[in-house]
């Protein structure tokens, strides 16, 4: 395919490479090495999330490489460059973590800035930690070139003391150790082989989830989100996901083409059945606004009501990615998905073939545990269910995969950061049958929407994750289990009903009817907003600071910009 010629007069790249004007930019070109040929050929992006902030990261360069050969072999040159992470699970528990969600929009930001200076062709999107799957696919769909995602694959599992663990429990340890039933020792002995590889978090965490995501949506190449990060078979995936880039150049396939109401919906079938991570409500219509698509928390929910639950996977079941793979990937799941009718087969992909024709040749493999068939599911709804009620009338989210029981009634212990409730939870200054509420922690009121992963691990590692609810106008991590609400709306930071609450109001959580209340009248709730007051952030400039001006809510997938529907013009096409 080397040999393949493309037409660059309706090219980005023609802007820096043809005619004699462009002599300058081309001189640039030679001073890196590149041929004549090579300056003339489509310029293709490969941008990764490479860096040595976390394990979920570290292993991307090298699949970057293998991907520049599969768009060399393709008839392109590539164009390597890297953007930033910020990585969870370091970052949890902190200030830090006021950054996360932050560096999703940074991420995509910087690859469009980067791909619209030097205008690059097509795009090739590696990426491992949580944030940065999705930050990579809304840059994909905003540009609207022809584009590959690919994951950069998940950790293998830590053995201690001969079972399987992950971080997640090392964050519960760290409540065990509270509570007295593990010592020091047992903690650092845990901590020193619970992340044994390269490789994202290996449960169905955030970056599992979005991994699912992107081969059901349709952005990445079958089996390519499932292959662990140490496998060499990454490398493979990664060369065709070159070549492939190069084919839907040639047939002109853009993002928008494969990313549609439909493929959306699949998406969130993914999520749903696979038992994933609360963050999908968040990010899922985030991507849908890069393509102009109104598809919100509720449009989320709805299709996750519809859904039967199948994986079992941590954190509410037993497996992990690597076990997932090694049953069948992601297209067993959604063979099996489709043969209920619960999926659109007649979706593009970036194959250039539909859904249904990827999966013509799969057989459900059935001489597996991990994912049960459509007709013998865990629960006929789904492992993520949406909320709303007179305490959420923008909606909330919470993961019920494992859970035996879905409703709750209590009283509220209030406390207005994240901080001040794990503070409350290590000193063990909360009862049994309460419900926690951590609020102004929204997309503007953190700023950043903090992930409470901390939080709720010290709750269980205490034995108390069944015996209290929490709740938050922020977010919980993918890795959090229990009865534990997140995206609640419209945020504290805005005068939501949450940031109305005081100690002692009845909450009333019914998961099954999908419902969030709490138990005061609407004139009650109405006198308490004239008292209300907006509260300083504590942030006066810089990044966070300009991120709080423009963050949309948690809705419409905290978004920083009015998306395609205001475009006059795309990238793609200049």
């Amino acid at each position: 395919m080397a040999g393949r010629t493309f037409d660059k007069s309706r090219l980005p790249s023609r802007h820096v490479t043809e005619g004699p004007t462009r002599a300058p930019h081309r001189s640039y070109y030679y001073a890196m090495g590149l041929t004549e040929e090579e300056i003339h050929r489509p310029l293709i992006g490969v941008a990764s999330c490479w860096n040595e902030a976390a394990p979920c990261n570290i292993a991307l360069m090298r699949q970057a490489q293998a991907a520049k050969k599969g768009v060399v072999e393709g008839g392109g040159t590539p164009r390597e460059f890297c953007t930033i992470t910020v990585t969870d699970g370091i970052a949890m528990g902190h200030e830090g973590m006021k950054s996360s969600l932050v560096s999703r929009e940074v991420i995509a930001d910087s690859v469009e800035v980067t791909m619209r200076g030097h205008c690059y062709d097509a795009l090739v999107g590696i990426a491992g930690c949580d944030k940065s799957l999705p930050g990579m696919m809304m840059a994909m769909v905003r540009l609207n070139v022809p584009s590959v995602f690919m994951y950069g694959g998940s950790i293998l599992p830590g053995r201690f003391r001969g079972r399987d663990v992950t971080a997640v429990d090392v964050f519960e340890a760290v409540g065990e150790l509270s509570a007295g039933k593990i010592t020091e020792e047992d903690l650092h002995e845990l901590e020193c082989v619970a992340c044994p590889s390269a490789g994202a978090c290996g449960g169905q965490f955030t970056a599992n989830t979005m991994a699912c995501v992107s081969e059901a949506i349709g952005l990445a190449l079958p089996y390519s989100a499932g292959a662990p990060a140490p496998y060499e078979e990454r490398d493979q995936y990664a060369v065709r996901s070159g070549e492939a880039v190069m084919e839907l150049l040639s047939k002109n396939i853009r993002p928008r083409d494969i990313v549609t109401r439909k493929a959306l919906e699949n998406a969130a079938v993914v999520v749903a059945a696979t038992g994933g991570s609360t963050n999908g409500a968040l990010h899922l219509p985030a991507i849908a606004h890069e393509a102009g698509i109104d598809f919100d928390l509720f449009a989320v929910a709805e299709v996750f009501r519809r859904t039967p639950y199948l994986g079992d996977l941590k954190p509410g079941g037993r497996f992990v990615a690597k076990d997932m793979f090694e049953a069948g990937g992601v297209p067993n799941l959604m063979k099996t998905l489709l043969e209920g009718g619960f999926l659109h087969g007649d979706c593009l992909t970036v194959t250039g073939r539909t859904i249904a024709e990827n999966l013509e040749s799969v057989s459900f493999n059935a001489k597996q545990e991990v994912i049960r068939p459509y007709n013998k599911p865990f629960s006929p709804t789904g492992g993520v269910t949406g909320l709303k009620g007179n305490l959420a009338p923008e909606g909330a989210i919470v993961k019920v995969a494992g859970m035996k029981v879905l409703k709750f009634r209590g009283p509220a212990r209030i406390f207005d950061s994240e901080e001040a409730c794990f503070d409350a939870v290590e000193a063990r200054a909360y009862e049994a049958g309460e419900v926690l509420v951590i609020r102004y922690e929204g997309p503007r009121g953190g700023p950043g929407m903090r992930e409470m992963l901390s939080t709720t691990s010290a709750l269980y590692g205490q034995g108390m994750g069944d015996k209290v609810a929490l709740i938050t106008d922020g977010r919980f991590s993918g890795a959090t289990r229990g009865f534990c609400i997140g995206h609640v709306g419209p945020e504290a930071a805005v005068g939501g009903p949450i940031g109305l609450l005081k100690d002692g109001d009845i909450i009333v959580i019914d998961a099954e009817k999908g419902t969030l209340d709490v138990e005061l009248t609407d004139v009650e709730l109405a006198e308490r907003k004239k008292s209300w007051r907006p509260r300083d952030n504590g942030f006066g400039s810089g990044t966070l600071w300009k991120y709080a001006q423009q963050v949309g809510p948690a809705l419409k997938g905290a978004v920083t910009h009015p998306g395609a529907r205001a475009e006059t013009k795309t990238y793609a096409d200049i």
